[in-house]
């Protein structure tokens, strides 16, 4: 039995096709007097274009685009629609980096899905709690409007005594010695609920890891769950943030594993390096 057979639910059966003068047709019967040879195509010609036509559907069907229309300027990822799907879709993603922040996307859904997974990333990293990184980051992911208008505020919030003695931080953002901070996103999805005219609403559903690793530590790294909703703007050739506003969930069940030890924490985070994260 030949491939195209099995994958296309053929016979299995292999036919020769004899010479035309033989009389006969591939099993051994006489042929129909009524159909010439030079006016109608044999069977077997038949079969493998068939076949042929098959095979050119299928790779098509299984490589074509579904995010093609991610460009456009109708809203496409609605609260009632389905995820879009998580293959390439060949876009590069980003052009660069400022700040050490990706930089430079498509004006395009798919664009402004990836900017604001890898601006959430840097909004809730570690380097918030150091004022120059802070300052970095601010100019790079918002609008310049709202950066300008922004670190004051957060400059307010990120060195205010209480707020870093409730985390388990020394006065200055940095861990008590012995001790790693830990403050990381993790993406798992994005949706596009509005598009178009130089703005994007997106939500971003993620996963937040945040602590001491230390031995002793009162406030060891835990596991969070939110939804961030980010209102974009396509500002001086970029996406950037103009607000965003956050909400607990959806959080899973979790599993009854045994929480590694302070060191192993502490080991991992400065072991395993993040993404650059492309929708």
């Amino acid at each position: 039995m030949s491939d195209d057979d099995d994958l296309f639910g053929g016979t299995g059966e292999t036919r020769t096709r004899l010479p035309e003068g033989d009389g006969a047709d591939g099993y051994g019967s006489a042929r129909r007097s009524g159909r010439s040879a030079g006016r109608s195509p044999s069977r077997s010609v038949v079969t493998v274009i068939g076949v042929v036509v098959l095979l050119i559907a299928a790779i098509a069907f299984a490589n074509r685009d579904d995010s093609s229309s991610d460009g456009g300027d109708d809203g496409g990822g609605g609260s009632g629609s389905k995820a879009a799907p998580t293959a390439p879709t060949g876009e590069k993603p980003v052009s660069g980096k400022a700040g050490g922040i990706p930089s430079g996307y498509a004006k395009s859904q798919q664009g402004v899905e990836s900017a604001t997974a890898n601006y959430a990333v840097a909004l809730g990293s570690a380097d918030m709690f150091n004022k120059a990184r802070r300052h970095a980051i601010v100019d790079t992911v918002y609008t310049p409007t709202v950066a300008s208008e922004r670190k004051p505020a957060l400059d307010k919030v990120y060195a205010g005594e209480s707020f870093l003695a409730r985390i388990g931080l020394n006065k200055d953002g940095s861990a008590p010695n012995g001790t790693t901070f830990v403050s990381r996103i993790i993406p798992v999805g994005t949706k596009v609920t509005k598009f178009g005219g130089g703005s994007a609403t997106v939500e971003i559903w993620y996963s937040s890891l945040f602590g001491l690793a230390g031995e002793n530590t009162e406030n060891p790294v835990s596991e969070s769950w939110f939804t961030n909703t980010y209102e974009m703007r396509w500002v001086g050739g970029d996406w950037k943030v103009a607000d965003f506003k956050q909400k607990d969930g959806p959080v899973p069940v979790g599993r009854d594993q045994r929480a590694s030890t302070a060191d192993d924490m502490a080991k991992a985070v400065e072991e395993f390096g993040g993404f650059t994260y492309a929708r």
